[in-house]
């Protein structure tokens, strides 16, 4: 059986897949891939369901060894790959032979003067076969659920659950075949055209500024716990990303936004993407571990989309929101 050995695990380095459902009932978020865009991607590439377990890598830094020869794929930030030694590509099928070392570095040098992301992530063809918890192989670093974060020493173990296992000869995105060697694998000076530029702005937000990252929303619940002029007043100006940021939440520093006067507030449900107004008027935005519960009026949610470029965007950065409709 092949198998991934831990030698360094970077800053911070996650099992996630497409997350937990059905059981907020217990007090337990959804969890999952904070990019799932980007997870999606790295696990289609190597012919695994999308959303099969995968590694979310925090900034790099992560170093494994393979033990058995590993098809794996990085998506999502951009990073140094290499496989002893070898510049090799994002958005590709990259054999790892038997006994190599792949290391993901921080920093991509075509990148150095574009966004470069926070999380990147990496499938292995086959996926991660690590026991799940409450029905899912994710972290959830809120409820201190799931696969521990990787340290050095720890051996993953690779299912079977991918394409040429289930005997199916389309793989998706023209992908290598599994068990092709170093076909697969391109040099650095090779990336894809096709490779999506991280923080790029979607359709239907042209027009807007370009400085700052564009994250599209819809309005929140209840309007009427805002001044009518909350939402476009949120939509005026950047916020700058914070270093207060993580898995949970992410929160933001700009024009404080007001809320109204309202007689009474009980806690509510809350959802991924859910931009929450505290009494300071900054708003936070919940991440994929967020808190199931909040007493702080939601003035509008990103999108799914918006949600995944939230992920890689760095503290220090600027945002900016643009609202669409369903």
């Amino acid at each position: 059986m092949a198998r991934l050995h831990v030698e360094h695990p970077g800053p911070l380095t996650l099992i996630q897949d497409a997350g937990r459902t059905g059981v907020a009932h217990l007090g337990v978020s959804p969890s999952g891939a904070f990019d799932r865009a980007a997870h999606a991607r790295a696990n289609a590439l190597v012919g695994n369901d999308p959303g099969a377990a995968a590694l979310e890598v925090l900034l790099g830094g992560l170093r494994l060894r393979a033990e058995g020869t590993v098809l794996v794929a990085v998506t999502g930030a951009r990073l140094a790959i290499d496989v002893d030694g070898l510049p090799l590509a994002p958005e590709r099928v990259i054999a790892v032979p038997h006994g190599s070392l792949l290391t993901l570095a921080p920093g991509h040098a075509e990148a150095a003067a574009s966004p470069r992301g926070l999380r990147a992530y990496l499938a292995v063809a086959g996926g991660l076969d690590v026991p799940p918890v409450l029905g899912s192989r994710s972290r959830d670093t809120l409820g201190q659920l799931g696969p521990a974060p990787l340290t050095a020493g720890d051996v993953l173990p690779i299912g079977r659950d991918h394409a040429a296992s289930r005997g199916e000869s389309k793989r998706p995105g023209g992908a290598a075949p599994s068990g092709a060697l170093p076909s697969g694998a391109m040099p650095t000076g090779a990336m894809p055209s096709s490779a999506t530029p991280l923080g790029a702005v979607s359709s239907g937000t042209e027009g807007l500024p370009t400085a700052g990252t564009v994250l599209e929303v819809l309005p929140g619940p209840r309007p009427e716990e805002f001044d009518p002029d909350a939402l476009a007043r949120l939509t005026r100006g950047a916020y700058r990303v914070t270093d207060r940021a993580d898995r949970v939440a992410v929160r933001l520093e700009g024009e404080a936004m007001a809320t109204a006067a309202v007689d009474s507030r009980g806690s509510e449900g809350l959802v991924a993407g859910a931009i929450q107004i505290p009494p300071s008027g900054q708003p936070v935005v919940f991440g994929p571990d967020h808190p199931l519960t909040g007493g702080y009026p939601v003035l509008a949610v990103l999108t799914d989309a918006a949600l995944g470029t939230l992920a890689q965007v760095t503290p220090g950065e600027r945002v900016r929101f643009a609202v669409v409709s369903l």
